[in-house]
């Protein structure tokens, strides 16, 4: 199917028009980003962490320490909302009410499962290293043992999704178009800046390539 199941919960309640439920805008949102913003309670509070996260398929993966309080209470089954957004500009009408920003955004409902089986981790966190540095995995001093047993691998699939949408100039009241003030969108980007080798690192190791070929947002 090339569009999610839309559901009581995803269903847009307002501003309909932005909204959106098709894999493609989905996985671009996602394979876009590194950090979400993860939702969830714990006795009656509420929390919403921010973790690296990276897709496969229809899963949405993150990893932390095996001791982690947070990561311990998402694997219990508790209902979680994972969100990712990008800010790609500020959008300035000829009134306050009217200001907005440009942005696209993501929100997944659901319950996180834990990676079980030692094999299926070590391959996900090589997705993972290698989804942002192609071909670093192979570069590293292995993952030892102990390593993957303090490290707790979570993904939650994409059954409850939808994305939402803001692009274009402002919109006015009519009547506020001849307004005598500037008016537009100033865009926002993200992007690497220069690499910055470790004190200790030895001499004679270039910057590899891939880190030339980095772009997120």
């Amino acid at each position: 199917m090339d569009e999610f199941t839309v559901t009581e919960r995803t269903r847009a309640k307002r501003l309909f028009s932005r909204a959106r439920y098709d894999r493609q805008t989905v996985y671009a949102i996602l394979d876009a980003g590194l950090v979400c913003h993860i939702g969830y309670e714990i006795d009656g509070q509420p929390y919403v962490t921010p973790t690296a996260y990276w897709r496969e398929g229809d899963k949405v993966y993150w990893h932390g320490s095996a001791a982690s309080r947070m990561l311990r209470h998402q694997a219990s089954g508790a209902p979680l909302c994972l969100t990712v957004s990008h800010l790609d500009g500020f959008v300035l009408a000829r009134s306050g009410f009217h200001h907005s920003v440009n942005y696209r955004s993501v929100m997944i409902l659901g319950e996180a499962k834990v990676v079980e089986v030692e094999a299926d981790k070590i391959e996900r966190m090589k997705v993972f290293i290698d989804g942002i540095f192609p071909g670093r995995w192979d570069e590293l001093r292995p993952i030892t043992a102990k390593e993957v047993k303090a490290t707790t691998v979570l993904y939650i699939d994409l059954d409850e999704v939808s994305a939402k949408i803001r692009t274009g100039m402002p919109v006015d009241d009519e009547e506020d178009y001849q307004w005598p003030c500037w008016a537009g969108v100033v865009p926002v980007e993200t992007r690497t800046g220069e690499p910055q080798p470790c004190p200790r690192l030895p001499a004679g190791i270039d910057p590899p390539a891939y880190l030339d070929k980095l772009r997120l947002g």
